[in-house]
C-alpha cells in the first residue's frame, strides 16, 4: 500500500479544522500510519507540528522563510522534493487546496481527484470515492489507479473530524530536503474581510439566508426569527449579489469563515463554496423545499419545507416558549 500523507494548513500557530477531518478520512483507507506534512516557517509552524503530533504517528516539518505566508509555487516545489512519488496524499478542498493541487499532481505524475466527499475504501491500487456533480444533485462513485500515486482534496465538513489525539506521534524535521523555494509568485499584503455592524465570526448562534427567501422585503422575518432566538442573521452568496445583505454577513469560501454552536440554513442549497466557510462541527438546522438540496447531507436536522411558510410559525412557536 502507498504511504498516505494529509497535508495541514494552519494560521496563526493553529491548525485548519481540517486536519482531524483528514486524519479521519485517512482511516477509511486503512493505512496503518498517516503521516501529517506542515509547511511555514518559526514558532508558529513549530506549535502546529507538536499539535498534530497527538493526531498523526509521524510529522514532517518542512521550515523555510520562504513559506511565512502560504504560497501553493512554493509549497508545490517543496513537496516535490520531500514526499515519495507514489505516495497518497489528502488535501482540504479549500482556496490553497485547489489552487496547490492540480499542478502538484503534474509534477508528481500522479493521479489528481478534486472535490471527494466520501472514501469507500482502497483495494490494493484502486481508490474508491465518491464525489457530487451539478450542484449536489446527483453523486458520482468513481475509481482511481493510485499506482503512481495520487492528489485528493476533500471537502471540508465531509468528514467527522478525529479527535481521538492518541497518536503520540512524532515530529521529523524534512527542511533541509525542500530544495530550492524561488518563486514567480510573491505574497504582497493581507487584506482583512470586511467586518460591518455584527461579527458573524463570533457568533455562536446564526440564522442564514439563501435566494429561497425570494424577495428582499421577506428578509424581515429572518431578523424576527433570529432576535426570537437570541442569534445573528448571515447569508449566502446570492444575497450579496443581489445587494439584499452587506458583504459582512455572507458565509463561505467567498465570504467569512464561522464557527457558531448552531447553524440554521434557511433556503440555501449548500453548495460546497458555501459549506466550506462553515467550521467547528456546529449542529446544523436546514429548511429547504428542495428535498434533494445538498445542505441535507450535512444537516443534522432537514426540514422539507416552505420558508416562508414554515419561519413566521418557527418565531412564533419560540415566543410562545
Amino acid at each position: 500500500m502507498a504511504q498516505v500523507f494529509a497535508y495541514i494548513t494552519h494560521k496563526g500557530g493553529a491548525a485548519d479544522d481540517s486536519a482531524l477531518e483528514l486524519a479521519a478520512a485517512a482511516k477509511k483507507l486503512g493505512a496503518d500510519a498517516v503521516t501529517a506534512v506542515v509547511t511555514g516557517t518559526g514558532g508558529e509552524l513549530d506549535a502546529v507540528c507538536k499539535d498534530m503530533a497527538a493526531s498523526y504517528k509521524e510529522v514532517w516539518k518542512i521550515d523555510n522563510a520562504a513559506m511565512a505566508y502560504p504560497n501553493a509555487e512554493v509549497v508545490r516545489k517543496a513537496l516535490v522534493n520531500v514526499l515519495p512519488g507514489d505516495c497518497l496524499l489528502l488535501l482540504p478542498h479549500d482556496t490553497f487546496g485547489i489552487d496547490l493541487g492540480p499542478g502538484l499532481s503534474i509534477k508528481m505524475n500522479s493521479a489528481y481527484v478534486s472535490d471527494v466527499v466520501a472514501i469507500d475504501g482502497l483495494e490494493g491500487a484502486t481508490l474508491k470515492v465518491v464525489r457530487q456533480e451539478f450542484g449536489g444533485a446527483a453523486s458520482t462513485h468513481m475509481t482511481v489507479d493510485t499506482g503512481a500515486g495520487a492528489v485528493v482534496t476533500l471537502r471540508p465538513g465531509s468528514f467527522a473530524a478525529d479527535e481521538s489525539k492518541s497518536a503520540g506521534g512524532q515530529v521529523v524535521d524534512k527542511s533541509g530536503d525542500a530544495g530550492d523555494l524561488t518563486a514567480k509568485r510573491k505574497y504582497l499584503e493581507t487584506v482583512a474581510a470586511e467586518v460591518g455592524d455584527v461579527d458573524i465570526t463570533k457568533s455562536d448562534v446564526l440564522v442564514s439566508v439563501g435566494r429561497g427567501i425570494e424577495d428582499q422585503d421577506n428578509l424581515q422575518i429572518v431578523f424576527d426569527l433570529a432576535e426570537a432566538m437570541k442569534a445573528d442573521v448571515s447569508c449566502s452568496r446570492p444575497i450579496v449579489d443581489a445587494k439584499w445583505l452587506e458583504k459582512s454577513r455572507q458565509v463561505g469560501t467567498s465570504g467569512l469563515t464561522v464557527k457558531p454552536k448552531v447553524y440554521m440554513a434557511m433556503g440555501i442549497s449548500g453548495a460546497f463554496q458555501h459549506v466550506g466557510g462553515i467550521k467547528g462541527n456546529p449542529f446544523i438546522i436546514a429548511i429547504n423545499k428542495n428535498p434533494k438540496a445538498p445542505i441535507f447531507q450535512v444537516a443534522d436536522v432537514g426540514i422539507e419545507a416552505n420558508i416562508l411558510e414554515f419561519i413566521p410559525e418557527l418565531t412564533e412557536k419560540i415566543k410562545s416558549l
